[in-house]
Protein backbone atom coordinates (compact mmCIF):
# COMPACT_ATOMS: atom_id res chain seq x y z
CA UNK A 1 0.00 0.00 0.00
CA UNK A 2 1.40 3.39 -1.01
CA UNK A 3 1.35 5.81 1.94
CA UNK A 4 3.68 8.64 0.84
CA UNK A 5 4.95 10.18 -2.37
CA UNK A 6 8.41 8.73 -1.69
CA UNK A 7 6.98 5.23 -1.45
CA UNK A 8 5.27 5.71 -4.81
CA UNK A 9 8.55 6.93 -6.34
CA UNK A 10 10.52 3.99 -4.94
CA UNK A 11 8.00 1.47 -6.26
CA UNK A 12 7.96 3.10 -9.69
CA UNK A 13 11.78 3.16 -9.89
CA UNK A 14 11.94 -0.48 -8.81
CA UNK A 15 9.44 -1.52 -11.50
CA UNK A 16 11.31 0.43 -14.18
CA UNK A 17 14.63 -1.13 -13.09
CA UNK A 18 13.07 -4.59 -13.29
CA UNK A 19 11.81 -3.89 -16.82
CA UNK A 20 15.36 -2.91 -17.85
CA UNK A 21 16.92 -6.01 -16.30
CA UNK A 22 18.30 -7.27 -19.61
CA UNK A 23 20.48 -4.20 -20.12
CA UNK A 24 24.06 -4.02 -18.89
CA UNK A 25 24.27 -2.85 -15.28
CA UNK A 26 26.35 0.21 -16.12
CA UNK A 27 23.89 1.35 -18.80
CA UNK A 28 20.92 0.68 -16.56
CA UNK A 29 22.44 2.68 -13.68
CA UNK A 30 23.18 5.52 -16.07
CA UNK A 31 19.55 5.60 -17.28
CA UNK A 32 18.12 5.49 -13.77
CA UNK A 33 20.63 7.78 -12.09
CA UNK A 34 18.39 10.85 -11.80
CA UNK A 35 15.04 9.10 -12.14
CA UNK A 36 13.88 9.58 -8.50
CA UNK A 37 14.40 13.37 -8.68
CA UNK A 38 12.57 13.51 -12.02
CA UNK A 39 9.64 11.53 -10.62
CA UNK A 40 9.46 13.86 -7.63
CA UNK A 41 9.18 16.85 -9.98
CA UNK A 42 6.43 15.12 -11.97
CA UNK A 43 4.41 14.49 -8.80
CA UNK A 44 4.87 18.07 -7.64
CA UNK A 45 3.79 19.62 -10.97
CA UNK A 46 0.55 17.75 -11.59
CA UNK A 47 -2.41 15.93 -10.16
CA UNK A 48 -2.60 12.16 -10.27
CA UNK A 49 -0.32 9.21 -9.72
CA UNK A 50 2.88 8.54 -11.61
CA UNK A 51 1.13 5.87 -13.62
CA UNK A 52 -1.56 8.38 -14.61
CA UNK A 53 1.04 10.95 -15.61
CA UNK A 54 3.76 8.81 -17.20
CA UNK A 55 2.04 5.55 -18.01
CA UNK A 56 2.95 2.13 -16.66
CA UNK A 57 6.55 1.48 -15.49
CA UNK A 58 6.98 -1.02 -18.32
CA UNK A 59 5.94 1.57 -20.93
CA UNK A 60 8.24 4.14 -19.34
CA UNK A 61 11.11 1.65 -19.37
CA UNK A 62 10.52 1.06 -23.07
CA UNK A 63 10.89 4.79 -23.71
CA UNK A 64 14.10 4.85 -21.67
CA UNK A 65 15.39 1.89 -23.62
CA UNK A 66 14.79 3.75 -26.90
CA UNK A 67 16.86 6.70 -25.62
CA UNK A 68 19.83 4.57 -24.62
CA UNK A 69 23.01 5.90 -26.25
CA UNK A 70 21.46 9.34 -26.93
CA UNK A 71 21.99 12.53 -25.03
CA UNK A 72 18.89 13.81 -23.36
CA UNK A 73 16.82 13.85 -20.21
CA UNK A 74 14.01 11.63 -19.11
CA UNK A 75 10.86 11.39 -21.21
CA UNK A 76 8.41 14.13 -20.35
CA UNK A 77 4.83 13.30 -19.43
CA UNK A 78 2.66 13.03 -22.55
CA UNK A 79 0.90 16.17 -23.59
CA UNK A 80 -2.74 16.27 -22.55
CA UNK A 81 -5.21 15.26 -25.24
CA UNK A 82 -7.36 18.32 -25.97
CA UNK A 83 -10.27 16.25 -27.20
CA UNK A 84 -10.16 14.12 -24.09
CA UNK A 85 -10.02 17.19 -21.88
CA UNK A 86 -12.99 18.72 -23.70
CA UNK A 87 -14.90 15.46 -23.28
CA UNK A 88 -14.09 15.31 -19.57
CA UNK A 89 -15.14 18.94 -19.12
CA UNK A 90 -18.43 18.31 -20.92
CA UNK A 91 -19.08 15.25 -18.75
CA UNK A 92 -18.47 17.29 -15.61
CA UNK A 93 -20.96 19.92 -16.77
CA UNK A 94 -23.53 17.25 -17.58
CA UNK A 95 -23.10 15.65 -14.17
CA UNK A 96 -23.70 18.96 -12.45
CA UNK A 97 -26.79 19.63 -14.61
CA UNK A 98 -28.00 16.09 -13.93
CA UNK A 99 -27.93 16.70 -10.19
CA UNK A 100 -29.54 20.14 -10.34
CA UNK A 101 -32.35 19.29 -12.76
CA UNK A 102 -33.22 15.96 -11.13
CA UNK A 103 -35.27 17.42 -8.23
CA UNK A 104 -37.56 19.13 -10.74
CA UNK A 105 -38.75 15.66 -11.82
CA UNK A 106 -38.81 14.24 -8.30
CA UNK A 107 -35.54 12.32 -8.65
CA UNK A 108 -32.05 12.83 -7.29
CA UNK A 109 -30.74 12.86 -10.86
CA UNK A 110 -32.51 13.75 -14.11
CA UNK A 111 -30.99 10.67 -15.73
CA UNK A 112 -33.10 8.49 -13.41
CA UNK A 113 -36.25 10.07 -14.87
CA UNK A 114 -35.00 9.72 -18.44
CA UNK A 115 -34.42 6.01 -17.88
CA UNK A 116 -38.15 5.66 -17.21
CA UNK A 117 -38.87 7.24 -20.63
CA UNK A 118 -36.60 4.83 -22.49
CA UNK A 119 -39.40 2.46 -23.70
CA UNK A 120 -41.37 5.42 -25.05
CA UNK A 121 -38.31 6.53 -27.00
CA UNK A 122 -37.93 3.03 -28.46
CA UNK A 123 -41.49 3.17 -29.79
CA UNK A 124 -41.04 6.69 -31.17
CA UNK A 125 -37.73 5.73 -32.80
CA UNK A 126 -39.40 2.78 -34.56
CA UNK A 127 -42.18 5.04 -35.82
CA UNK A 128 -39.71 7.60 -37.15
CA UNK A 129 -37.62 4.89 -38.82
CA UNK A 130 -40.75 3.51 -40.54
CA UNK A 131 -41.72 7.00 -41.74
CA UNK A 132 -38.26 7.65 -43.19
CA UNK A 133 -38.24 4.26 -44.91
CA UNK A 134 -41.67 4.89 -46.44
CA UNK A 135 -40.57 8.32 -47.62
CA UNK A 136 -37.54 6.76 -49.36
CA UNK A 137 -39.43 3.87 -50.97
CA UNK A 138 -42.72 5.54 -51.94
CA UNK A 139 -42.74 6.86 -55.51
CA UNK A 140 -46.49 7.16 -56.01
CA UNK A 141 -46.49 10.94 -55.52
CA UNK A 142 -49.30 10.69 -52.97
CA UNK A 143 -48.90 12.33 -49.56
CA UNK A 144 -47.77 9.83 -46.91
CA UNK A 145 -49.70 11.43 -44.03
CA UNK A 146 -49.24 10.28 -40.45
CA UNK A 147 -48.72 6.63 -41.38
CA UNK A 148 -45.74 5.18 -43.29
CA UNK A 149 -47.74 4.48 -46.44
CA UNK A 150 -46.14 3.05 -49.56
CA UNK A 151 -48.32 3.45 -52.63
CA UNK A 152 -51.13 4.76 -50.43
CA UNK A 153 -51.69 1.36 -48.80
CA UNK A 154 -52.81 1.38 -45.16
CA UNK A 155 -52.02 -2.35 -44.79
CA UNK A 156 -48.40 -1.83 -45.81
CA UNK A 157 -48.27 1.18 -43.50
CA UNK A 158 -49.42 -0.85 -40.48
CA UNK A 159 -47.03 -3.72 -41.26
CA UNK A 160 -44.11 -1.34 -41.72
CA UNK A 161 -45.00 0.50 -38.52
CA UNK A 162 -45.18 -2.74 -36.52
CA UNK A 163 -41.83 -3.93 -37.93
CA UNK A 164 -40.16 -0.61 -37.13
CA UNK A 165 -41.43 -0.45 -33.54
CA UNK A 166 -40.62 -4.08 -32.73
CA UNK A 167 -37.13 -3.78 -34.25
CA UNK A 168 -36.46 -0.61 -32.28
CA UNK A 169 -37.54 -2.25 -29.02
CA UNK A 170 -35.34 -5.28 -29.77
CA UNK A 171 -32.31 -3.07 -30.42
CA UNK A 172 -33.01 -0.97 -27.34
CA UNK A 173 -33.05 -3.99 -25.05
CA UNK A 174 -29.84 -5.42 -26.55
CA UNK A 175 -27.84 -2.30 -27.34
CA UNK A 176 -25.16 -3.07 -24.71
CA UNK A 177 -24.64 -6.53 -26.20
CA UNK A 178 -23.73 -5.05 -29.56
CA UNK A 179 -20.14 -4.53 -30.66
CA UNK A 180 -18.63 -1.07 -30.50
CA UNK A 181 -19.23 0.05 -34.08
CA UNK A 182 -22.80 -1.31 -34.39
CA UNK A 183 -23.65 0.41 -31.10
CA UNK A 184 -22.15 3.70 -32.29
CA UNK A 185 -24.06 3.34 -35.58
CA UNK A 186 -27.28 2.87 -33.60
CA UNK A 187 -26.63 6.06 -31.63
CA UNK A 188 -25.77 8.00 -34.80
CA UNK A 189 -28.94 6.78 -36.50
CA UNK A 190 -30.99 7.85 -33.48
CA UNK A 191 -29.54 11.35 -33.70
CA UNK A 192 -30.41 11.53 -37.42
CA UNK A 193 -33.98 10.39 -36.71
CA UNK A 194 -34.35 13.12 -34.07
CA UNK A 195 -33.24 15.75 -36.59
CA UNK A 196 -35.65 14.36 -39.20
CA UNK A 197 -38.47 14.42 -36.64
CA UNK A 198 -37.77 18.06 -35.80
CA UNK A 199 -37.80 18.99 -39.48
CA UNK A 200 -41.05 17.14 -40.08
CA UNK A 201 -42.66 18.72 -37.03
CA UNK A 202 -41.72 22.23 -38.14
CA UNK A 203 -43.00 21.54 -41.66
CA UNK A 204 -46.32 20.17 -40.35
CA UNK A 205 -46.70 23.11 -38.00
CA UNK A 206 -46.08 25.58 -40.83
CA UNK A 207 -48.64 23.84 -43.03
CA UNK A 208 -51.28 23.71 -40.31
CA UNK A 209 -50.95 27.44 -39.65
CA UNK A 210 -51.33 28.28 -43.34
CA UNK A 211 -54.37 28.32 -45.56
CA UNK A 212 -56.60 25.28 -45.72
CA UNK A 213 -55.95 25.22 -49.47
CA UNK A 214 -52.20 25.78 -49.43
CA UNK A 215 -51.47 22.25 -50.74
CA UNK A 216 -54.30 21.98 -53.22
CA UNK A 217 -51.88 21.82 -56.17
CA UNK A 218 -49.71 18.96 -54.89
CA UNK A 219 -51.97 15.94 -55.26
CA UNK A 220 -50.96 14.93 -58.81
CA UNK A 221 -54.57 14.42 -59.80
CA UNK A 222 -55.26 11.42 -57.59
CA UNK A 223 -57.90 12.99 -55.36
CA UNK A 224 -57.96 16.63 -56.41
CA UNK A 225 -59.25 17.59 -59.87
CA UNK A 226 -57.56 21.01 -59.62
CA UNK A 227 -54.03 19.74 -59.04
CA UNK A 228 -52.97 20.68 -62.60
CA UNK A 229 -54.34 24.23 -62.41
CA UNK A 230 -51.52 26.74 -62.92
CA UNK A 231 -53.50 29.98 -63.02
CA UNK A 232 -57.07 31.28 -62.67
CA UNK A 233 -58.68 33.89 -64.96
CA UNK A 234 -61.94 35.51 -63.92
CA UNK A 235 -64.22 37.17 -66.49
CA UNK A 236 -67.35 39.21 -65.93
CA UNK A 237 -70.62 38.69 -67.78
CA UNK A 238 -69.42 40.95 -70.61
CA UNK A 239 -66.27 38.87 -71.22
CA UNK A 240 -63.93 41.39 -69.64
CA UNK A 241 -60.96 40.02 -67.69
CA UNK A 242 -60.96 40.95 -64.01
CA UNK A 243 -57.55 41.51 -62.45
CA UNK A 244 -56.63 41.22 -58.77
CA UNK A 245 -59.60 38.91 -58.21
CA UNK A 246 -59.88 36.76 -55.11
CA UNK A 247 -61.69 33.45 -54.61
CA UNK A 248 -63.19 32.65 -51.22
CA UNK A 249 -64.95 29.59 -49.88
CA UNK A 250 -68.20 29.54 -47.93
CA UNK A 251 -66.32 30.44 -44.72
CA UNK A 252 -64.47 33.40 -46.24
CA UNK A 253 -61.23 31.43 -46.44
CA UNK A 254 -59.07 32.41 -49.45
CA UNK A 255 -58.35 29.60 -51.90
CA UNK A 256 -54.87 29.29 -53.36
CA UNK A 257 -54.71 27.68 -56.82
CA UNK A 258 -51.96 27.54 -59.38
CA UNK A 259 -48.35 28.62 -59.32
CA UNK A 260 -47.65 32.00 -57.73
CA UNK A 261 -44.52 32.49 -59.86
CA UNK A 262 -44.82 34.26 -63.19
CA UNK A 263 -42.15 34.49 -65.91
CA UNK A 264 -41.94 37.74 -67.85
CA UNK A 265 -40.79 38.23 -71.44
CA UNK A 266 -37.17 38.48 -70.28
CA UNK A 267 -37.28 35.07 -68.59
CA UNK A 268 -37.26 36.48 -65.06
CA UNK A 269 -39.42 34.63 -62.52
CA UNK A 270 -41.34 36.89 -60.16
CA UNK A 271 -43.43 35.83 -57.18
CA UNK A 272 -46.99 37.13 -57.08
CA UNK A 273 -49.73 37.13 -54.48
CA UNK A 274 -50.83 33.50 -54.03
CA UNK A 275 -54.45 34.55 -53.37
CA UNK A 276 -54.86 37.13 -56.15
CA UNK A 277 -55.68 36.16 -59.75
CA UNK A 278 -54.50 36.03 -62.39
CA UNK A 279 -50.88 35.39 -61.46
CA UNK A 280 -49.64 35.92 -64.99
CA UNK A 281 -51.76 38.45 -66.84
CA UNK A 282 -50.03 37.79 -70.14
CA UNK A 283 -51.21 34.16 -70.14
CA UNK A 284 -54.91 35.04 -70.31
CA UNK A 285 -56.78 32.78 -72.77
CA UNK A 286 -58.53 35.77 -74.36
CA UNK A 287 -58.91 39.47 -73.66
CA UNK A 288 -61.03 42.22 -75.13
CA UNK A 289 -59.17 45.02 -76.83
CA UNK A 290 -59.77 48.46 -75.28
CA UNK A 291 -61.85 49.61 -78.29
CA UNK A 292 -63.62 46.29 -78.85
CA UNK A 293 -67.33 46.40 -78.06
CA UNK A 294 -68.80 44.09 -75.48
CA UNK A 295 -70.57 40.98 -76.74
CA UNK A 296 -74.08 41.70 -77.96
CA UNK A 297 -76.92 40.72 -75.72
CA UNK A 298 -79.04 37.93 -77.12
CA UNK A 299 -82.79 37.88 -77.19
CA UNK A 300 -84.43 37.24 -73.90
CA UNK A 301 -81.34 38.38 -71.94
CA UNK A 302 -81.38 41.50 -69.86
CA UNK A 303 -79.96 44.56 -71.52
CA UNK A 304 -76.84 46.24 -70.32
CA UNK A 305 -78.86 49.18 -69.09
CA UNK A 306 -80.97 46.98 -66.86
CA UNK A 307 -78.07 44.77 -65.68
CA UNK A 308 -75.81 45.78 -62.81
CA UNK A 309 -72.39 46.80 -64.07
CA UNK A 310 -69.57 45.13 -62.12
CA UNK A 311 -66.87 47.38 -60.81
CA UNK A 312 -63.38 46.32 -59.72
CA UNK A 313 -62.35 47.49 -56.30
CA UNK A 314 -59.05 45.98 -55.16
CA UNK A 315 -59.84 42.53 -56.40
CA UNK A 316 -63.43 42.29 -55.15
CA UNK A 317 -66.25 42.21 -57.68
CA UNK A 318 -69.21 44.10 -56.38
CA UNK A 319 -72.12 45.05 -58.65
CA UNK A 320 -73.31 48.60 -58.54
CA UNK A 321 -77.01 48.66 -57.84
CA UNK A 322 -78.98 49.92 -60.79
CA UNK A 323 -81.37 52.73 -60.16
CA UNK A 324 -84.68 52.20 -61.86
CA UNK A 325 -86.54 55.34 -62.89
CA UNK A 326 -89.35 56.01 -60.52
CA UNK A 327 -92.83 55.96 -62.00
CA UNK A 328 -95.35 58.32 -60.46
CA UNK A 329 -98.80 56.84 -60.03
CA UNK A 330 -101.42 58.26 -62.35
CA UNK A 331 -103.93 60.41 -60.56
CA UNK A 332 -107.52 60.63 -61.71
CA UNK A 333 -108.62 64.22 -61.59
CA UNK A 334 -111.36 64.76 -59.08
CA UNK A 335 -114.73 65.66 -60.63
CA UNK A 336 -115.61 69.26 -60.34
CA UNK A 337 -118.68 69.95 -58.21
CA UNK A 338 -121.82 70.29 -60.23
CA UNK A 339 -123.57 73.45 -60.03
Amino acid sequence: MITTAQDEINLYVFAVRAALGDLPESLRDELLEDLPEHLAEVLADGVGSLTDRLGSPEAYAAELRSTAGFVGGFPDPPRPNQLREARDQALRVLRVADERVGPLFGYAHASEFLVQLRPAWWVLRGYLAAMVLAWLLDDSGQPIGLLPRIGGSEIIALLLLAAGVLSSIWLGRRRFHLAKWPRLSLYAGSVILVLVALGGFLSADSTSRGSFYSDVNYDNGYNNPYSNVQDVFVYDEHGRLITNARILDQDGQPISLGNAYCTDEFGNSNETDAFTYPHCLSEAPFRLAPDEPSPSVGPGEPSAAATPTPTKTDGDVRPEPSVSPSVSPTRTPAPSPSR
